[in-house]
């Protein structure tokens, strides 16, 4: 709408409409196609010859649309744009269908039925064109996004509770290490037990639980963020025992598992410095440094 000599190219990605999130109206189509689908309906309403590319990027979402050339003269703009209009506010006011892909797209014919079903008159003036106010009401996401998934957190404090978190679990799996020592058996590294979030929750203050629930996914994110430290599955956290880990595959060659080796000690190895029976590994196998010395 901003000028009739205007081109386009688009790369469609996350599902938006004009006003908010896309709904899916066909459930035989994947949700990726239904949207190109739509993103290509629009380039058509908007009077363009739409063609459709696939770009050579590692992507899953690499299908383009480029608009170069319009199906209208010049002299028909004022036209098109009350079509424009109409067809932006059925988006709003009802649940259109969209084209089928198999049959391809009519630009005349598919905007005059989009104009019938919407059942209604765009509000205002219908001589609406580009130099005025296209979607009236409309709210843009703010420039600033606040992040709110745990990773603005202040270090002492995510350190703190990953801390007492851990202390918990290791506590309530104390007493079996022990028996497990008067048994004889040599496998003497506190694993700890595994306890629900709820139970975690309930001996975390309330200071702590209220900063948490300002956060997406609240304490489960958090604990999730620490993957060094936690395993969380099914709602049950569990320290994480690097020995279970599956070991680097070996398919890769030895020159690229010698670099691999060679960038895993950028951070300290919190087994090391906080469990009381150090790291589960030795050093030269925890992808961790056991101390400054051995950071990369």
């Amino acid at each position: 709408r901003s000028s009739y000599s205007c081109c386009y190219f688009v790369l469609p990605c996350c599902f938006f409409d004009f006003h908010g999130k896309y709904s899916r109206r066909q459930s035989k189509k994947t949700q990726y196609r239904e949207y190109l689908d739509f993103v290509a309906q629009v380039g058509f309403v908007c009077g363009f010859y739409v063609e459709e590319d696939c770009l050579r990027i590692p992507s899953t979402k690499r299908v383009s649309f480029v608009g170069k050339s319009r199906t209208y003269a010049a002299a028909e703009r004022a036209q098109i744009d009350r079509q424009i209009t109409q067809f932006i506010n059925s988006r709003r006011t009802c649940a259109v269908a969209t084209c089928d892909r198999r049959v391809g797209f009519n630009h005349r014919d598919h905007c005059g039925g989009l104009c019938k079903e919407a059942g209604s008159e765009p509000p205002g003036d219908e001589t609406e064109t580009a130099g005025t106010v296209w979607m009236p009401g409309f709210q843009p996401r703010e420039k600033v996004e606040q992040i709110r998934n745990c990773a603005s957190l202040p270090r002492d404090f995510v350190d703190e509770v990953v801390l007492n978190v851990a202390n918990l679990l290791l506590n309530a799996g104390s007493q079996k290490s022990c028996s497990d020592k008067q048994g004889g058996n040599m496998n003497t590294w506190n694993q700890g037990e595994s306890l629900s979030l709820r139970e975690v929750a309930e001996h975390l203050n309330k200071e702590t639980l209220k900063k948490l629930k300002s956060e997406y996914g609240g304490l489960q994110t958090l604990l999730k963020n620490n993957h060094q430290v936690f395993e969380v599955l099914n709602g049950r956290v569990h320290i994480r025992d690097w020995r279970k880990e599956k070991p680097p595959s070996k398919t890769r060659s030895e020159v690229k598992r010698h670099l691999s080796a060679e960038a895993f000690k950028t951070r300290l190895c919190w087994f090391f410095i906080h469990h009381p029976d150090g790291c589960s590994l030795p050093s030269e196998a925890c992808p961790y440094a056991h101390g400054t010395e051995e950071l990369r």
